[in-house]
C-alpha cells in the first residue's frame, strides 16, 4: 500500500492547460476570438469616428478623409459646444429628468413589487394580470396627450417622467427577486414588532441592492435617451432635453447653422459640432455605466429566474 502511494506521489500529473486540443477545437477557438474581436470593433468604431470628426478641421471633415484618427487636430469644436447655452440648458434638463425620474420610478416600482411578491395578498393574481395587461395594451397617443393636457402638465418638466413612473417589466423582475428572499427574515422582524414599511426599507431593500442597482440603470438609460415624450409634450426651448436638442441639431440645415451659430475663424464644420455634441451628450451615461455594470448579471438573472 505504501509502495503504491509512493509511486502515485512520484508521478507527474499534467496540468489541465497542457491537454492538447484537437484541430476542430483550435479552429473553433480561433473563430470565436476573431468573431468577437470584429464585433467589438464594430461597436467601438462609431465612437472612434465621432471623436475623430469632432477633433478634425473643417476641411478634413468636409472632404471625407476622417475615419478613426483626427486630421488637423483642433479643440475649437468642444469649446463651442461647452459654451453653447442651448446645449448646457438641455444637459441640465436631461440630468434633472434622469435623476428625479430614476429615483421616483425606482421607488414606485419597488413599492408596487413588494406586496405583489407576497402570496398572502388577496386577489394577487388579478393585480398581476392587470399589470401585465398594460404591457400589451395602452390607451394610445391621443388619449394620453389629452390626459396630460387635462392634468395641466404640458410644457412642464414633470411630464417627462411622470407618465413612466412604473415600468411593469422592471417591476416583475424586482417582484421575482423579492420572492427569492427567505421568509424567516420577515417573520423574525414581525415578531420584533416591525411594520411592513419598516421591513421593506430596513431589510428587503438592503438585501436587494444588486437588482435595484440594475433596474436603476435601466431607468436612467430610459430617461436619458427618451426624446419622444419631449417631442410630443414640450414646446418651450427652456425645457427641451438633450436628445431633443440633438435631434433638432441634426435636422437643421448645416450651412445655415454654420453661418448663424459658428464663428468662421474657428475652423470647424457642422458635422464636427454634431459629433462633439453627441459625445458630450453620451458622456454622463457612459460615466455611470461602469459603476453599475457589475450588478447586471447578478441582479438581472436573480430577478428573472425563479427557483
Amino acid at each position: 500500500m505504501n509502495q503504491q502511494t509512493a509511486q502515485t506521489a512520484g508521478r507527474q500529473v499534467k496540468p489541465a492547460n497542457s491537454i492538447r486540443m484537437s484541430f476542430g477545437e483550435k479552429l473553433f477557438t480561433v473563430f470565436n476570438y476573431t468573431f468577437f474581436t470584429l464585433m467589438a470593433f464594430t461597436t467601438v468604431f462609431p465612437f472612434l469616428n465621432l471623436i475623430a470628426k469632432s477633433l478634425s478641421s473643417e476641411k478634413a471633415v468636409i472632404s471625407g478623409i476622417v475615419n478613426i484618427i483626427p486630421v488637423d487636430l483642433q479643440f475649437g469644436t468642444y469649446k463651442y459646444v461647452i459654451q453653447n447655452s442651448m446645449f448646457l440648458n438641455s444637459m441640465k434638463v436631461s440630468l434633472t429628468v434622469t435623476v428625479l425620474g430614476t429615483l421616483l420610478s425606482l421607488l414606485m416600482t419597488t413599492i408596487a413589487a413588494y406586496p405583489l411578491s407576497k402570496p398572502r395578498l388577496r386577489a394577487r393574481k388579478f393585480f398581476i394580470l392587470m399589470y401585465v395587461f398594460t404591457m400589451l395594451f395602452s390607451g394610445g397617443l391621443i388619449p394620453t396627450y389629452l390626459l396630460m393636457s387635462d392634468l395641466h402638465l404640458l410644457n412642464k418638466l414633470p411630464v417627462l417622467f411622470l407618465p413612466a413612473m412604473v415600468n411593469v417589466y422592471n417591476m416583475l423582475i424586482i417582484k421575482n427577486f423579492f420572492e427569492g428572499l427567505p421568509d424567516s427574515l420577515e417573520e423574525s422582524a414581525k415578531i420584533d414588532g416591525a411594520s411592513n414599511l419598516r421591513i421593506l426599507f430596513s431589510i428587503t431593500i438592503p438585501l436587494s441592492l444588486p437588482v435595484l442597482a440594475t433596474i436603476a440603470l435601466f431607468f436612467a438609460v430610459q430617461f436619458w435617451n427618451d426624446y419622444f415624450h419631449a417631442l410630443i409634450y414640450i414646446n418651450s426651448p427652456e425645457l427641451k432635453p438633450m436628445q431633443l436638442y440633438l435631434k433638432e441639431l441634426f435636422v437643421s440645415s448645416s450651412d445655415a447653422f454654420l453661418r448663424e451659430n459658428v464663428d468662421a475663424s474657428m475652423n470647424v464644420s457642422p458635422q464636427s459640432i454634431q459629433a462633439a455634441s453627441i459625445m458630450l451628450g453620451t458622456l454622463p451615461i457612459l460615466v455611470v455605466y461602469p459603476f453599475l455594470q457589475k450588478y447586471f448579471v447578478k441582479g438581472t438573472l436573480t430577478g428573472s429566474v425563479k427557483e
